[in-house]
C-alpha cells in the first residue's frame, strides 16, 4: 500500500515537507498527549500500523473560529486511515487494542525545549475519550503534568 506521495498531498492542499518519521508502541489503556511544540511547530501525519487507537486533535490557535474544539477518530492497522494534524493543534491518542504501533511523519524536528502538554481531561475542552471499562488512562509522568487550556502557552 502507498501511504505517502508528495504530489497527491499537494493536490489536497498539504504541501508540507516532512523531515522525520517517528514510530511509537504502546499497550492498551495508555494515553499519550496532548502534545505540541510552541516553537519549531510540527504538522503531523499519523497512522496506526498495528492495533487500534483513538486519535485526538485540539485547535489551540486563539484566533481560530474553532479554538478549543477537538476532533477524535479511530485509526487502526485494519482501517488504514491517516490523520493530518496541522501546526497549531495539540495531539494525543489513547490505545484501544492490547498493543498498538503508531507511525507519524512530522514537518519539523523534535525540540524538547519547546514541547508543551495540554491536560488530557481539561473540562473546558471536554474530550470524550473512549476509556476502557471507564478506568483512568495510564499516563507518563510528563503527560500527567499537562496544563489546562486556560493556563497553557498557545498560538495567537
Amino acid at each position: 500500500m502507498e501511504t505517502f506521495q508528495e504530489r497527491d498531498f499537494e493536490e489536497l492542499g498539504l504541501p508540507e515537507k516532512f523531515v522525520q518519521d517517528n514510530h511509537s508502541g504502546s499497550r492498551q489503556g495508555i494515553l499519550r498527549g496532548l502534545h505540541y511544540q510552541i516553537r519549531q511547530v510540527q504538522g503531523k501525519l499519523v497512522r496506526a500500523v498495528i492495533g487500534e487507537i483513538f486519535d485526538v486533535v485540539v485547535d489551540i490557535r486563539r484566533s481560530s473560529p474553532t479554538f478549543g474544539q477537538w476532533v477524535g477518530i479511530t485509526l487502526s492497522g485494519e482501517n488504514r486511515h491517516q490523520l493530518w494534524i496541522p501546526p497549531g493543534f495539540a495531539h494525543g491518542f489513547y490505545v484501544l487494542s492490547e498493543w498498538a504501533e503508531v507511525i507519524y511523519k512530522v514537518t519539523d524536528y523534535h525540540a524538547p525545549e519547546w514541547e508543551k502538554i495540554l491536560l488530557w481531561n481539561d473540562p473546558a475542552i471536554g474530550i470524550q475519550w473512549p476509556l476502557i471499562d471507564g478506568k483512568p488512562p495510564l499516563l507518563s509522568d510528563k503527560d500527567a503534568q499537562g496544563e489546562p487550556l486556560s493556563e497553557a502557552e498557545i498560538f495567537d
